[in-house]
């Protein structure tokens, strides 16, 4: 199974970024409703821990929201790692929206 691995720096500190982040799902499933569905997550202090169906294919991860970036991680199916790198780039750019 291969895995994807993102870093986005930010100035904000820990309290705002993670306020900004908190609506992250919430983002996702509003902005990419025609492609994903079953969005689920739990917050717990600093980290969310998430899944969804995109396109048919389950993704799970983590994102860990600390004081100057934000990581998020996860496996992703066989199928979908031919895909990382939009993958990986979506999630880069949606993050980097939410902490400008």
């Amino acid at each position: 199974m291969a895995n994807y691995y993102v870093v986005v720096p930010h100035a904000l500190g820990q309290d705002e970024a993670l306020a900004r982040l908190q609506r992250f799902l919430e983002d996702i499933e509003r902005r990419y409703a025609p492609q994903v569905s079953d969005v689920r997550g739990e917050w717990e202090q600093n980290r969310l821990e998430f899944g969804f169906v995109a396109s048919g294919l389950s993704i799970d991860g983590a994102m860990v929201v600390e004081h100057e970036s934000v990581e998020v991680s996860g496996p992703l199916p066989l199928i979908a790692a031919m895909f990382r790198g939009r993958i990986e780039q979506t999630i880069r750019d949606e993050l980097a929206r939410l902490l400008q």
